[in-house]
């Protein structure tokens, strides 16, 4: 489910298959253009009479668009071969979850592996958060991946040529001195707990954001975003296309 014409507008631009737009009261006037792209698609568009969408929409105020969108599973082979890749384990908040996936988006990161004992995918404020990012295809945008053990992903993701750097709030390899050009996979842990031990055989290396005392750490999301621009300045740097 997208909840919002921003939401909406940026499925739309990455290339998503609607199945229906539900509006609310005089959104088919305010929003026209954005409703002409969606039945562009096929989108069946639905108007609700008062009070239905209040209880359609996860948010306590709803915008007045909703939308759903059919979903595309994709898989590890779906990803590029070179670039960067964003793992996330064991993510636990959706914002958190739809930040990241955004970021990796606008710093160019080729795709984003979420696996373990995660939050859904398909979470509506992880599809909410992420601005459409979601949608992207490997063509345009980045392509988001859903898998489930992190063992057996991170293992697979080293079979096939991925170097694996684990995030960590001390004791790592400095993020702006790590070579993040090719073929680099940067793992991150849950918001409370990161990285657990048992993926240590499955990481070729660790990397760490120094931080300015008294902070002991940044938010999942934040660290994800700042790593994620560093290997893109590392790229522009080294005259690597995303």
């Amino acid at each position: 489910m997208l909840e919002g014409p921003r939401v909406v507008d940026g499925a739309l631009d990455r290339g998503a298959r609607l199945d229906a737009i539900y509006l609310g009261s005089g959104a088919m006037r305010a929003f026209a253009p954005l409703v002409q792209r969606a039945v562009a698609t096929g989108a069946r568009v639905a108007e609700l009479k008062e009070g239905v969408l209040e209880k359609l929409g996860t948010t306590r105020t709803p915008q007045p668009v909703l939308a759903v969108a059919s979903i595309t599973p994709r898989s590890l082979d779906d990803l590029a071969t070179r670039g960067t890749l964003l793992v996330t384990v064991d993510l636990g908040d959706p914002g958190n979850l739809g930040t990241i996936i955004r970021s990796a988006e606008a710093a160019g990161t080729a795709g984003v592996v979420a696996c373990g004992n995660s939050v859904d995918l398909y979470n509506p404020k992880v599809v909410r958060s992420s601005a459409g990012a979601m949608f992207g295809t490997a063509t345009f945008g980045t392509v988001v991946v859903e898998q489930g053990d992190p063992m057996a992903t991170l293992e697979e993701l080293g079979r096939r040529g991925w170097r694996r750097l684990g995030a960590s709030a001390d004791g790592g390899e400095p993020y702006d001195e790590v070579d993040l050009v090719d073929a680099c996979a940067l793992v991150v842990g849950n918001e409370a707990r990161g990285l657990g031990p048992e993926l240590d055989d499955c990481l070729d290396g660790s990397v760490t954001i120094p931080l300015n005392p008294p902070a002991e750490s940044l938010n999942v999301a934040m660290a994800a975003t700042v790593v994620c621009f560093e290997a893109a300045r590392q790229r522009r740097a080294a005259g690597v296309a995303p």
